[in-house]
């Protein structure tokens, strides 16, 4: 068999001896893959091209087998259409999230996704402020309106903070804190950033306008404090940045208004 092999007389036995009648094009397919020199053979993208050709009924249509590979081919491309449009839907959604998250912790906290321990600073700045007769304004406005109210204010205020090297901790009602020098520790120059950014604060309320009391104008009460903090995330459901200090609260309550 071996030396039969060799004078190529084996292939020509075992290929056309024993084949049954078929056409002539399904033959000069099959000679064309048995051909001696790799090169010569059709790949599989050819062969298929190839049956689609030759699987074509008398009259023209294709038949069940063409017709199957057809409609797979068509699944297999609307499949990937979808995956395409589902994972960029996830990848916008999980873009929303992240900045979401990030206005939420600090995100050296937040790309962590771990637990924080909590952290001990030795000198950072805390600032707190208040509006001054905010619960008189409250009991002669709808709730409404003083949501409104609060929201222009912090709106004022978020978009002031950020020419500083802040981090806005937290508000509640009208109480709004910020400190510098955590979580990013900044030397000495958080005393000067919290500061700076009071008196930009200070400045703005001048000319910021209630909506429902427009002969009205804002007066903010600051305390400012340094000194040592911890701070740490507590919370699993809303998670958020935490500053154990006392010194700053009462010196915002002894201070009096624009001051």
């Amino acid at each position: 068999i071996l030396a039969r092999i060799r004078v190529k007389e084996l292939l020509h036995f075992v290929l056309w001896s024993h084949l049954r009648p078929a056409p002539l094009d399904f033959l000069s397919l099959m000679r064309s893959c048995w051909a001696e020199e790799p090169e010569d053979r059709p790949d599989v993208s050819q062969i298929k091209a190839e049956m689609r050709i030759l699987n074509r009924g008398q009259n023209g249509e294709v038949n069940i087998m063409d017709n199957l590979l057809m409609r797979m081919e068509q699944y297999a491309h609307n499949l990937e259409s979808l995956v395409e449009q589902r994972t960029a839907a996830f990848m916008e959604e999980k873009k929303k999230s992240e900045e979401l998250l990030y206005q939420v912790l600090p995100s050296r906290t937040a790309q962590t996704w771990k637990a924080v321990e909590p952290e001990y600073f030795d000198n950072v700045t805390v600032f707190f402020s208040d509006v001054v007769g905010f619960t008189q304004m409250c009991s002669m406005s709808t709730p409404i309106q003083v949501v409104d109210f609060l929201n222009d204010l912090y709106t004022c205020f978020d978009a002031i903070i950020n020419d500083f090297d802040v981090y806005k901790v937290e508000t509640i009602g009208d109480a709004y804190m910020v400190v510098s020098g955590l979580p990013d520790r900044n030397g000495m120059r958080h005393a000067k950033e919290i500061a700076r950014m009071s008196l930009a604060l200070l400045k703005a309320v001048i000319s910021f306008k209630i909506r429902h009391r427009q002969d009205d104008t804002v007066k903010l009460r600051i305390g400012i404090h340094s000194g040592p903090c911890c701070a740490g995330v507590v919370g699993q459901k809303m998670p958020r940045i935490v500053c154990l200090v006392i010194l700053s609260t009462q010196h915002q309550e002894w201070n009096q208004q624009e001051k």
